[in-house]
């Protein structure tokens, strides 16, 4: 049952401010610099390049970034199991074929240890042609920030335990065809897992943009809304009660949202693009949208393209290529305490409900039911008025008052309703849509 202080609070305080764990750990400017630095200095890490070679490559980038992981787990007393999982792909962008690998870290959970939150950026780097394997590709920012950032979450999320595991994943082959995020989705399908969600960290670690333009302050959270998992009757249902707003990722990218408003001291707004990446482009979280998954992708605010897929090179006075002294590593440290913000109460709360329905048509009243959740302390039971994006109003229901909520006065068809869970700590899930069929 949930603690009698914490009901109360629950009860009474604003929702966007009730939390009952402690701060955000800080990550460390200093220590992902280092890791970039260090990545840059494997010369490229081209899919296509080296995996033998013990100094230049993709694979003495991966190998150290499977040690990098051991060294983590050797401080946590072996909290973390080190795999590498690996397939053979071929396509334009690799007509030869090649063998992808991922390294994974696995934090197992003290809960149910089929449900998942994973945190993925990508090792590989590229040049001006993707096909240059050869070529210097310092992929400092590109995404050298997201797999440091994905090192530096393990190092922070690995001194404490968490209900849920969680699934620290450096990933390759994202340049030539998303094939790590691929690779690391048919892994979760094959391993049964129940993915609570996928935060992807890609380009995290710049403040400046081609045009001059500074934006140290944002950081940029994409998310699909219509679900790519979805058939077309069930993307009929979705249109048919308004939840195109709604789907599991939207949910996610605005529990990003909450996790920011929750720990102003990291001091980033999240823009939540609705769209699930960037206008014509793509990234490692859309082969788990495609298998359902809830997963959003993290950009910075403003990107430069003269440091992005470049060659090294200067013409008159404009400089060119991805080099670590174009990043900002205190707005990397940022974005990576909000990542830890958001997984670690994620990975703390129970799982969302697996189904929300809502009833009402030709009444005053609406009443809300949903699917009771493991290791839910008490329920939040959101709505919000149909002519807005983000939740307005909540009402807490402990877990012993059972799994439904007349709300009187509130009229069904002016208004969206939703239920996320509540452990006893209070870390809160994802909001789950009421009026859909089951997702999980």
């Amino acid at each position: 049952m949930i603690k009698q202080s914490l009901l109360a609070a629950l009860l009474f305080a604003a929702p966007a401010l009730v939390h009952a764990q402690d701060a955000t750990p800080a990550a460390d400017p200093a220590r992902l610099k280092a890791d970039v630095e260090k990545l840059v200095s494997f010369g490229t890490r081209h899919t296509l390049s080296s995996a033998t070679d013990p100094k230049r490559g993709i694979g003495a980038a991966r190998n150290w970034g499977a040690a990098e992981f051991q060294r983590i787990s050797k401080v946590c007393g072996g909290c973390l199991t080190i795999s590498r999982i690996s397939d053979r792909f071929e396509g334009p962008r690799a007509p030869g074929g090649v063998i992808v690998e991922n390294i994974l870290a696995i934090q197992k959970g003290t809960g149910d240890s089929a449900d998942v939150v994973m945190i993925a950026g990508h090792i590989d780097s590229r040049v001006t042609d993707v096909m240059n394997f050869t070529a210097d590709a310092p992929g400092a920012n590109d995404d050298g920030s997201g797999t440091a950032l994905v090192i530096e979450a393990a190092r922070l999320l690995s001194k404490r335990k968490h209900r849920a595991t969680i699934v620290y994943a450096l990933l390759s082959g994202e340049e030539q065809g998303l094939w790590g995020g691929r690779l690391l989705a048919k892994h979760a399908k094959d391993q049964n897992w129940q993915v609570i969600a996928l935060l992807n960290n890609d380009i995290v670690g710049g403040t400046h943009g081609t045009d001059g333009t500074i934006v140290d302050n944002r950081v940029r959270v994409f998310s699909e809304g219509i679900r790519a998992s979805e058939d077309l009757a069930a993307q009929l249902a979705r249109r048919g009660i308004g939840g195109e707003d709604d789907g599991p990722s939207r949910a996610l990218a605005k529990a990003a949202i909450r996790a920011a408003q929750r720990a102003p001291a990291i001091g980033l707004e999240v823009l939540a693009v609705r769209r699930p990446d960037r206008f014509r482009r793509g990234g490692d979280h859309l082969p788990s949208l495609e298998l359902g998954y809830p997963a959003i992708r993290f950009t910075a605010g403003v990107e430069d393209y003269d440091h992005q897929h470049q060659d090294l090179r200067t013409e008159g006075t404009r400089r060119y290529g991805d080099t670590v002294d174009e990043m900002d590593f205190p707005y990397l440290a940022r974005v990576t305490a909000l990542n830890v913000a958001l997984a670690r109460e994620l990975a703390n709360a129970p799982a969302p409900p697996a189904s929300v329905s809502i009833d009402g048509a030709v009444s005053s009243d609406t009443v809300v039911k949903w699917a009771s959740v493991k290791d839910a302390a008490a329920y939040r039971v959101h709505w919000r008025r149909a002519d807005r994006q983000n939740w307005t109003d909540s009402r807490v229901v402990g877990a012993d008052a059972g799994t439904e909520l007349k709300l009187a006065g509130v009229q069904i068809d002016d208004n969206f309703f939703g239920v996320s869970a509540i452990s006893a700590d209070g870390a809160e899930s994802i909001v789950t849509f009421g009026g859909l069929p089951p997702t999980r």
